[in-house]
């Protein structure tokens, strides 16, 4: 984890990556495509390979396909060889000189072909662009984006906003610290912060220092006139967080597996509500 981000000064947008890919994913995504794709195959820089065969039929498939290139122009050792280490270079160069969507388009085209053999690159894929906190996976030979511009927007928006608030800023932050470490992400520590910064924010809007989210919501309601339904639904997401299982908890034997896309809502969902506490507050 770097110092920018430890102290909060690499915002989740950076962390996330949504519509950009940065040099350690491109690097990752590329050794995915070369030993989890390329490498399933048997491709051996070392020796030419047959047009006729499996994988020279593939290097075409390739080659006229995806690069829309004409058949008689591959990389040739001679007339039915095609020359692997010319045909890698090549694929290489155009991935690494790509835009950030022409890489996905190849990750999808490659991913339907894993479709077809099942050799386990899309879970190498994916496993790669989680990660590196990708916003994109695949989905059946499709990238699909789990993270969204509006998410983005509403957890910038928490800390931009709440510097005033600075124990909010705090929590906020470890929160997203702990969901955004590409090394050992903690989803169940991330949960926890973040429903303590919604905790310091009701702290400071009752001005009681004992209160938790429970009672403050109830001070908060009656004082700013919060929809009931959405006071019962941040009570209910605290009681995730707070019950015999939860978060709070000792983790027990059979205690639930908290997961990124758990981390993720709860991240973005508290960082919605205090978005909009903090619009009451100012009403």
């Amino acid at each position: 984890m770097r110092f920018s981000q430890k102290i909060g000064k690499s915002f989740i947008r950076d962390l996330i990556q949504i519509e950009s890919i940065d040099k350690k994913l491109e690097n990752r995504l590329w050794n995915t495509i070369q030993n989890d794709f390329f490498g399933k195959f048997g491709t051996d820089l070392n020796y030419s390979v047959d047009k006729r065969s499996d994988l020279g039929e593939l290097f075409v498939y390739i080659w006229q396909e995806f690069y829309g290139n004409l058949v008689d122009e591959i990389p040739q050792e001679n007339t039915q060889d095609i020359s692997t280490l010319r045909f890698m270079y090549y694929v290489k160069k155009s991935f690494f000189d790509s835009q950030w969507f022409e890489k996905y388009d190849f990750l999808e085209f490659l991913s339907e072909i894993d479709v077809h053999y099942e050799i386990g690159f899309t879970q190498k894929c994916n496993d790669s662009l989680k990660r590196e906190m990708s916003a994109y996976r695949l989905v059946e030979g499709s990238i699909v984006q789990i993270t969204s511009e509006e998410e983005i927007l509403e957890i910038e928006d928490a800390i931009l906003n709440s510097n005033k608030w600075e124990p909010v800023n705090v929590h906020l932050k470890a929160a997203i610290t702990y969901f955004s470490n590409r090394e050992n992400p903690d989803y169940r520590n991330s949960i926890k912060e973040a429903i303590s910064s919604i905790e310091s924010l009701c702290v400071i809007i009752t001005g009681d220092p004992k209160a938790n989210l429970g009672p403050a919501l109830g001070l908060v309601e009656k004082k700013y006139k919060i929809h009931g339904a959405l006071k019962s639904a941040f009570t209910s997401l605290y009681g995730f967080t707070s019950d015999a299982g939860g978060i709070r908890h000792k983790l027990l034997e059979d205690d639930i597996v908290i997961k990124m896309e758990d981390a993720k809502f709860m991240l973005v969902s508290c960082s919605a509500f205090i978005n909009y506490l903090k619009v009451k507050t100012e009403e």
